[in-house]
């Protein structure tokens, strides 16, 4: 007759393998948030000289002048966030047309070729995307989209001034180029782990294909899909290369979208190298603590978002 094991003789013992395999886990998030601190006290205590000089002032002066020393980030974070919106009303539902399109009506020789060139998008460096937005699109919004738009609106501000192609508009439009592919890459893939069984469910019961990815597609996957919206709002707000090539670089702001203008990460872009006084290096890398400081509200948004939806799903089933 065997004798009963004793509970727990075994059950408190993990494997070595699982011992190691957490310590590593817990190792490497551990190295995240050390190196998060250490970017943070980087950037604060090399942009100190400029934080005791102008205070608070910086985030609301609008001038910026290295000849007298005068450091104003209002125009950066202004063309960062106008840019940014720009870009996420054009992409956003672009993304979710193509993604749907993608998953529920394409056939597979159709989509696949498609989403091969969406993922291969996604690996176009950001540089590429500028100089075809200065040598090929700049042009052509000189010359046909922004003499159209003031023939059709030239009474609103936002469309006022000389149509030159560069601006704040044509970084919006080709920083929604940029973020397209890898939100539609997400929203792609969030509509293809729906379950096959409710969506049939729903067609059962009668209902359209637009009905069905209204009140089916997009309400189960619709944590991913802010998700994806999130990503791309984070990649568009620290662009640098393919905005800096299209934006004008000027640190002025303009209620038209047609004026040049600049973003935190152009101004960077294009003035880091020339930074010789202290106080203006030290102005730049506050202007790099602002971008950092904007990227972590931004996610800390879209956390406490995602997880107020996702309760306000689970409380509605």
């Amino acid at each position: 007759m065997k004798m009963p094991r004793k509970q727990g003789s075994n059950a408190s013992k993990s494997p070595l393998g699982d011992v190691l395999y957490n310590v590593f886990t817990r190792g490497a998030a551990g190295v995240v948030i050390l190196i998060a601190i250490g970017i943070v006290f980087s950037l604060a205590g090399n942009s100190w000289p400029a934080i005791e000089k102008f205070g608070a002032h910086f985030l609301v002066d609008t001038t910026w002048n290295p000849v007298i020393f005068e450091f104003g980030a209002l125009s950066s974070i202004a063309g960062t966030i106008v840019s940014t919106i720009i870009a996420m009303i054009i992409a956003v539902p672009l993304s979710v047309i193509i993604a749907f399109f993608l998953v529920e009506l394409a056939h597979p020789w159709l989509s696949k070729p498609i989403g091969y060139a969406i993922e291969l998008l996604a690996a176009v460096p950001s540089i590429i995307y500028g100089m075809w937005g200065l040598f090929v699109f700049a042009p052509f919004m000189a010359d046909h989209i922004q003499p159209a738009l003031q023939g059709w609106f030239g009474k609103l501000p936002l469309f006022e001034g000389p149509p030159m192609g560069i601006g704040m508009l044509s970084a919006g439009i080709i920083l929604a180029l940029m973020i397209l592919p890898f939100i539609t890459a997400v929203m792609r893939d969030v509509f293809r782990m729906v379950p096959s069984v409710v969506k049939e469910a729903s067609f059962g019961m009668g209902s359209t294909t637009l009905e069905t990815a209204q009140n089916v597609t997009v309400k189960y996957g619709f944590s991913g899909l802010l998700g994806a919206v999130f990503l791309g709002l984070g990649r568009a707000v620290g662009e640098t290369m393919a905005v800096t090539f299209v934006i004008g670089n000027s640190h002025d702001i303009s209620a038209s979208l047609f004026a040049a203008g600049n973003t935190i990460a152009s101004t960077l872009a294009n003035e880091f190298t020339e930074a010789a006084e202290p106080l203006y290096m030290s102005a730049l890398i506050e202007l790099g603590l602002v971008l950092f400081v904007m990227t972590l509200v931004i996610q800390i948004l879209a956390q406490w978002w995602i997880g107020r939806t996702q309760k306000k799903a689970g409380a509605g089933l």
